[in-house]
């Protein structure tokens, strides 16, 4: 505790900060390409992820209770899962420009886990099976690696659409006006990639780069997300005397994985590859939200948090 504030509320700020500065510092990189932006956002993301770990650590010391049993902790291990995942491919990958969208989603959900905040609570018996403490950790981070597929089949979307439209636009001014177009097009060459609208989709990968990114992340998720579902299956077994039960939370796990897993399919088949694909993993995380929140929060079942 300093000066009368516990450290794992001291840890929890600076993670909330690091990610909103961090996410504003990388929003400005995406649309400035200024190298200080980008060195800035990633240092707040690294220590943003770092405090989170921490927090988790110190809550555990604190109460020597798995802080991961309840939806703020698995809130704090999904958002800071998230930019852990997130600042790997970017180091690798180069991903700095989505660093904005993952660290402000990271800074979002985190927030919103702090308002199921209940203190330290004994879990109930379920819960404190060795197979809870195995399974929570990888299904979230699963979660994870899908919300960085998510903010990544986005921004192909955007791109895509946008390129589509300026098409169609120029298609339509060169039948009309074939000298006016030709001068247009001139001047955006004149102009270069930092000029308005061309500046941010400058800042993205081409489609193709995109979609390679996109699957990637969804590689890392879907075995993950495969390995949570047995992991599962065993705590269920343990707890509740059978593997599955087709409580809401098991089939929505079910429906999720089918989507994903049909991407990974569908990622084969190059008339599907791309603009489709990356719809699927668009739906396929708004199906991980719904398992994730809507599940557990409004509808009633084993693993509800509804009264």
């Amino acid at each position: 505790m300093i000066h009368g504030m516990p450290i794992d509320e001291i840890l929890l700020v600076i993670a909330i900060a690091s990610y909103i500065i961090g996410a504003l510092a990388l929003f400005g990189f995406f649309l400035s390409r200024v190298p200080f932006l980008r060195n800035l956002g990633a240092t707040l993301a690294i220590l943003g992820a770092v405090a989170q770990f921490a927090q988790l650590v110190a809550r555990y010391e604190i109460s020597h209770i798995w802080p991961l049993l309840n939806l703020y902790g698995s809130l704090s291990l999904f958002s800071a899962m998230s930019v852990a995942i997130f600042v790997i491919f970017a180091f690798r990958y180069r991903l700095w420009f989505a660093g904005g969208f993952v660290l402000a989603l990271a800074a979002m959900f985190l927030t919103y886990g702090v308002t199921w905040n209940e203190g330290v609570m004994p879990p109930v018996p379920s819960l404190q099976s060795y197979w809870a403490k195995v399974h929570v950790p990888i299904v979230v981070t699963s979660y994870a690696a899908f919300l960085v597929s998510f903010v990544l089949s986005a921004l192909y979307l955007v791109r895509y659409y946008v390129e589509r439209r300026r098409g169609a636009a120029m298609m339509l001014s060169a039948s009309v006006e074939p000298a006016a177009a030709g001068a247009a097009a001139a001047t955006a060459t004149v102009a270069g990639p930092n000029d308005g609208v061309s500046g941010w989709l400058a800042s993205l990968p081409s489609l193709p780069q995109l979609d390679v990114l996109v699957y990637r992340s969804v590689a890392v998720g879907l075995p993950l997300l495969t390995l949570g579902i047995i992991t599962g299956a065993m705590w269920a077994k343990e707890a509740w005397g059978a593997y599955w039960q087709w409580d809401p939370k098991e089939t929505a796990a079910l429906f999720s994985w089918i989507i994903y897993a049909a991407y990974m399919h569908l990622h084969t088949r190059n008339h599907w590859r791309g603009l489709r694909t990356s719809w699927v993993s668009v739906i396929g995380f708004i199906s991980i939200i719904f398992c994730y929140l809507g599940v557990n929060i409004w509808i009633s079942g084993l693993h509800s948090y509804k009264v």
